[in-house]
């Protein structure tokens, strides 16, 4: 690190330690308990340390849970209840089992496969990801699960294009690729109601405010919207990120020479093809038979270590996925408890006093703008749809505001503000941690994405709504 480098370090240490000593010495505000005001307090100093490179992730994590407990702001049981979390768990196994899909060398001959359709152009190999994730994404109600399919993929999309994970050359290329997924998830799971397990809830919801919504009437609201943004995003990311490699009108010919070089199936891939395209069955089909997403990647895992397609010593390189695990756990938890003891709430509250007395197509934007800024504070779309959807929507319908649009408006937004932080959604996990991008990239990628969709989602949504939807 540079002499320079040191200084902005210092300087952004200073900052998160005045910080958290401004809000924990500071008294809380009314209908707030102490306790809850300075959880908060470590909480947002953790996330400000890392917006401002203090400190990396895991290292912001591991210090704000030993402050919550040595502080007595939380008992050991709650601030490491989500190590025991079965969503957290999917992840760390997904990760697993994407690494088998690579290893055998089935991600590289999927990689050139794709390559050889779309690899005129690099911003075709985004658009490839954006498609197939909007074709499968009603058949998986976990967005993590399909982050599973989609992340093994971009990653041999991004090796076959010649970026290598944590090495500058191409890095830019990489990390478009990667955040395409990103940013797909977070639209398709837009575009259909079984696409994301907080989707239905919230339709639940909003049926206590007398807004019906099924399943045609979703694909119908969300249609228009989302496909535009699915159609822009691309396009602003490939401007945004830059990628090296622009074009390659010879790639799709390089890539069937390869595929060819690399001949039939192998006994390895034949064995991540059929034991992953069954987890594929078994995650579309979770929600209709009741079975657990975890489980069944559990059960693909202990495939692959039977098969001896992964071993131990496999596992035991994989030191990103402990971090990732250790880190997500820990501000899921703290998040999560900030949600029971009142907080979010708390903020619903003292938002629909300030917005009291603004015209409601104003207090509309301000509401969903609000809702997507609140994110930075969860760790789990569904936790946030169960804290504050209700909230925002009575406010809403209170100040005026046309409960059908604000209702869209605020579901679309569950799904499109997952991206905002790394830790937004735990499907974005599994591409945060490639090592193609840094976490200043997830954080700078994700305030413009979502500001973008916010945008897409405002100027096209609402005209469409008040047209299609009645």
């Amino acid at each position: 690190m540079t002499s320079l480098g040191r200084r902005r370090t210092i300087v952004a240490r200073l900052a998160t330690l005045i910080l958290v000593a401004v809000l924990w010495w500071s008294p809380p505000p009314g209908g707030l308990t102490l306790q809850t005001w300075r959880l908060f307090a470590v909480f947002a100093a953790a996330i400000f340390s890392v917006v401002v490179s203090a400190l990396p992730i895991l290292a912001a994590s591991v210090f704000a849970v030993g402050a919550a407990v040595l502080t007595g702001l939380l008992r050991p049981d709650d601030a490491y209840a989500g190590f025991a979390n079965g969503t957290i768990l999917l992840i760390v196994v997904a990760f697993l089992v994407a690494g088998a899909v690579i290893k055998c060398g089935l991600g590289v001959r999927g990689g050139h496969w794709m390559v050889s359709l779309f690899g005129r152009s690099t911003l075709g190999l985004s658009y490839s990801i954006f498609v197939l994730d909007a074709v499968i994404a009603p058949a998986f109600p976990s967005n993590t699960a399909r982050s599973g399919v989609l992340y093994p993929l971009a990653f041999s999309l991004a090796d076959a294009a010649g970026a290598k994970p944590n090495h500058p050359e191409r890095r830019r290329l990489g990390a478009f690729l990667m955040y395409s997924g990103i940013a797909s998830l977070s639209v398709s799971s837009a575009l259909w109601l079984t696409a994301m397990a907080a989707n239905p809830l919230g339709t639940e919801i909003a049926r206590g405010f007398g807004v019906e919504i099924g399943f045609g009437r979703w694909l119908l609201a969300a249609s228009v919207p989302t496909i535009c943004a699915m159609a822009l995003l691309p396009l602003f990311l490939y401007w945004v990120i830059g990628p090296e490699a622009q074009a390659a009108s010879d790639a799709p010919a390089a890539a069937r020479k390869a595929l060819a070089t690399l001949g039939p199936l192998t006994r390895q891939e034949w064995i991540v093809l059929i034991v992953f395209a069954g987890m594929v069955v078994l995650w579309a089909s979770a929600a209709t038979l009741g079975l657990d997403s975890t489980a069944i990647a559990f059960l693909g895992l202990g495939a692959f270590l039977t098969t001896g397609v992964i071993t131990l010593e496999d596992i035991g390189q994989q030191g990103d996925v402990l971090a990732t695990f250790i880190w997500f756990a820990v501000l899921f938890t703290l998040s999560n408890q900030l949600n029971e003891l009142g907080f979010m709430g708390f903020l619903g509250r003292r938002l629909a006093t300030a917005l009291s007395g603004l015209a409601s197509p104003t207090a509309g934007l301000i509401l969903v703008a609000a809702y997507i800024v609140a994110h930075y504070l969860f760790v789990s779309q569904t936790a946030h749809l169960i804290a504050l959807f209700g909230v925002f929507l009575d406010v809403g319908v209170k100040l005026g505001v046309n409960p059908i649009v604000l209702a869209f408006q605020l579901l679309f937004a569950t799904n499109y503000f997952s991206l905002i932080t790394p830790q937004g959604s735990s499907a974005n996990l599994l591409f945060a941690g490639s090592g193609y991008l840094s976490q200043g990239d997830l954080y700078r990628l994700g305030a413009i994405t979502t500001a973008v969709s916010f945008l897409v989602y405002a100027v096209v949504a609402t005209p469409w709504l008040m047209l299609a939807v009645r």
